[in-house]
């Protein structure tokens, strides 16, 4: 998976220094209808089809998106409690190639940055424990424990979309919808736990602590995505089908997120 990432971001930076937009693409253009009559003498209309160029040069082609998201698990079990507003950031570069043929529809590929973070009530997450083959979530419900806990994933990801555009000529003002695939590659995976409280709820000490490790994680993953803009707004919803822990490190746990994005230029 490594290796295929790499081709796809070798094939992407090539292809965005040497490709230029397109101004011009196919419009459907009818002609006068023509009568026929088939052999069992039925007289039928048939509307032929041409095209005609249609130029595209001042077309905003969603060039930069950013994702504001909430973020949870499915699939965990009921002894890992997330809590509060979990939420993600991501921000993508993209390319855009509309179909010859049809203007409606384009291809949309780039790349970019997505973050997770997934907050705990009253429970850790040992990223860095060593000796043992499974990522472990004590319970610290009655002991000390944090007051604000969470897992941090960061990725590089490179999001692939097949998009259709209601008005191709200005996406500015028009419904889009897009599918696609988001291939992706974990940078860095982290907790970071803030001001320690005992049992009774008292502040026994303030501080943040951080613990850093991917050992229990999958270093890719690939999530499908569906967007609904209009213009520059619009919501996005992401499910990963690989298990965010390798096996037998854990729960087969499957991220997914709902939330906002802008789009533009």
């Amino acid at each position: 998976m490594k290796k295929l990432l790499g081709m796809a971001l070798i094939l992407f930076v090539s292809h965005a220094a040497l490709a230029q937009d397109s101004t011009a693409v196919k419009k459907k253009n009818t002609k006068p209808a023509v009568l026929t009559r088939d052999s069992t003498g039925v007289t039928r209309k048939k509307t032929p089809v041409t095209y005609e160029s249609l130029n595209l040069a001042n077309r905003p082609n969603d060039h930069f998106m950013i994702q504001l998201g909430y973020d949870n698990w499915a699939g965990k079990p009921d002894t890992i409690r997330t809590t509060g507003l979990s939420r993600s950031f991501a921000f993508y570069f993209m390319m855009d190639f509309p179909f010859k043929t049809d203007p409606h529809f384009s291809v949309g590929a780039g790349l970019g940055i997505g973050v997770s973070n997934i907050y705990f009530d009253k429970q850790e997450v040992l990223v860095e424990a060593t000796g043992n083959g499974t990522l472990a979530f004590p319970d610290r419900t009655n002991g000390e424990h944090f007051k604000k806990y969470k897992l941090v994933n960061t990725y590089l990801e490179l999001p692939l979309e097949l998009r259709y555009a209601f008005n191709p000529e200005n996406t500015n003002k028009s419904w889009k919808i897009a599918v696609g695939l988001k291939p992706g590659l974990m940078l860095s995976a982290y907790t970071k736990g803030k001001n320690l409280y005992n049992a009774a709820g008292q502040l026994e000490q303030a501080f943040i602590q951080k613990n850093s490790s991917k050992q229990f994680f999958n270093g890719t993953r690939i999530a499908t995505t569906l967007r609904v803009s209009y213009g520059f707004f619009g919501i996005f919803g992401q499910y990963q089908l690989t298990s965010l822990i390798k096996s037998g490190a854990g729960p087969a746990i499957n991220p997914y997120s709902i939330g906002i994005v802008l789009s533009g230029l």
